[in-house]
């Protein structure tokens, strides 16, 4: 599914046009953003976490010459689902 299928099965299940879904979307996707940014975590009961964690700086390989580069450190974003979501796919 893409963002503009979402957008529309969102408007429809709201009951409320695509125009707003489409400002509420990028509104929850903003704020999800800040939120991460400034290192909180959020949490969705049933549904999942959102977190930022840490990855270390390591050394990798170039596979195409077989050189070692150094990777920096970086901080990732991460998704666990909930046990409402996990049983609901399952």
């Amino acid at each position: 599914m893409k963002k503009q299928d979402f957008i529309k099965a969102v408007a429809d299940s709201a009951n409320v046009s695509q125009s707003t879904a489409s400002d509420c979307f990028d509104a929850v996707v903003g704020t999800i953003t800040d939120s991460l940014k400034s290192g909180e975590k959020l949490t969705f009961v049933g549904f999942g976490t959102f977190a930022v964690k840490e990855r270390a700086a390591r050394q990798g390989r170039n596979p195409r010459t077989g050189e070692t580069i150094e990777i920096k450190a970086a901080k990732i974003p991460s998704f666990k689902a909930g046990k409402a979501l996990k049983d609901a796919v399952n």
